[in-house]
């Protein structure tokens, strides 16, 4: 038990928060992120906790990524700034569709 429980303290559960990828969904339809969860959890059941944060890195590393997108968002912005670069030195023309002009019509 710890010293200080800021969990109890401060009235919030982040182990339900963050294990509320398993609970019953609506429609029955899996979230997003129920497959990585579910390999983490099957990784870290019975290890204890000082196992698990060396054993089962890979598989929480997923499910961080799965959950908060850093990666795809990173990826995403350096290739909006490579698009812009070559728009500028003139390399690309992108299509009249993405640049907000209306449709021609026949």
């Amino acid at each position: 038990m710890p010293v200080l429980d800021l969990q109890d303290k401060l009235g919030i559960d982040l182990d339900r928060w963050f294990l509320n990828q398993t609970t019953k969904q609506p429609y029955q339809r899996a979230s997003m992120c129920h497959a990585f969860e579910k390999d983490w959890l099957e990784c870290s059941a019975g290890i204890g906790q000082t196992r698990a944060k060396k054993e089962c890195q890979l598989e929480m590393e997923d499910l961080t990524e799965c959950i908060n997108m850093h990666k795809m968002i990173r990826r995403l912005v350096t290739i909006t700034e490579q698009r812009k670069k070559l728009i500028k030195e003139g390399k690309y023309t992108p299509p009249d569709y993405h640049s907000g002009k209306a449709e021609t019509k026949p």
